[in-house]
């Protein structure tokens, strides 16, 4: 990797932030063939261009464009999956005689004091086995094949 990022700093004139040998190993080809052969032509260039400007606005903003409050606020609202209950509700299951409670929050879940990121690590920290979270507090139903 070091040889690699070596290559890629002298070809493009710039460090890399990739970890990725084989992206690397395809940039520094592709870069290396534009500097023998030439690059894009001016008409594809100009085509790119016309292209940028009737092309549909990101969906998400560069991260550097933006405020980092502004980053947080986009990527929570992005993250909340609209089928979950709303935050502040208690979802309760008992499993082998103990009562458990999971909180739903804005982002994630709270169960016993602790955050979690999804419903699945909670219902496999209650069962010590692998589980649909959903499935496990009652959010949705499994699907039943119909008989042939």
């Amino acid at each position: 990797m070091a040889a690699l990022r070596a290559k890629y700093r002298k070809a493009f004139g710039e460090e890399t932030t990739s970890h990725n040998a084989a992206y690397l190993r395809k940039k520094l080809a592709w870069r290396i063939q534009e500097l023998a052969e030439g690059g894009l032509s001016e008409r594809t260039v100009a085509r790119l261009e016309e292209l940028a400007r009737t092309a549909p606005a990101r969906e998400r903003p560069p991260v550097a464009a933006t405020e980092p409050a502004q980053v947080a606020s986009a990527a929570t609202a992005a993250v909340r999956d609209p089928s979950l209950p709303p935050a502040g509700t208690v979802l309760r299951r008992t499993h082998q005689g103990a009562a458990h409670e999971v909180t739903v929050r804005e982002v994630g879940f709270l169960y016993r004091g602790k955050p979690y990121k999804s419903l699945s690590t909670i219902a496999k920290v209650i069962t010590g086995t692998t589980w649909n979270g959903r499935l496990f507090f009652g959010l949705t139903t499994r699907k039943r094949k119909e008989a042939a």
